[in-house]
C-alpha cells in the first residue's frame, strides 16, 4: 500500500512569515487549552493548599495582634473589673 499524503485546502504559502504564523497558532492553541482547563477546574491543582496556607498566616497574625492587645494594662483592668462585678465582690 502507498503512503497517504496530506491534503491542503489552499495554495502553499512561500512567504517568510510562516514560522511566525506557526508560533502564533501554537500560542493560540495553548491559550485556548488554558481557558478550557480553567473553565473545567483542571488548572487549579494545589489551590486548596495555598488557600489553607494564607488562612493559617492570617490566623497567626490575628492571634499575635490579640495577644498584644490583651497584655495591655487597660485590658487587664477592664477584664478584672468585669470579673469582680460578676462575682459580686
Amino acid at each position: 500500500m502507498g503512503r497517504a499524503t496530506a491534503r491542503t485546502t489552499g495554495p502553499r504559502r512561500t512567504t517568510g512569515t510562516q514560522p511566525q504564523e506557526n508560533r502564533a497558532r501554537s500560542a493560540g492553541r495553548v491559550l485556548l487549552q488554558r481557558v478550557r482547563d480553567v473553565r473545567t477546574g483542571v488548572g487549579d491543582a494545589g489551590m486548596a493548599t495555598a488557600e489553607y496556607a494564607i488562612a493559617t498566616l492570617a490566623a497567626v497574625g490575628f492571634a499575635g495582634v490579640l495577644i498584644v492587645v490583651l497584655k495591655g494594662n487597660e485590658v487587664k483592668s477592664l477584664l478584672s473589673g468585669i470579673v469582680r462585678q460578676a462575682l459580686g465582690s
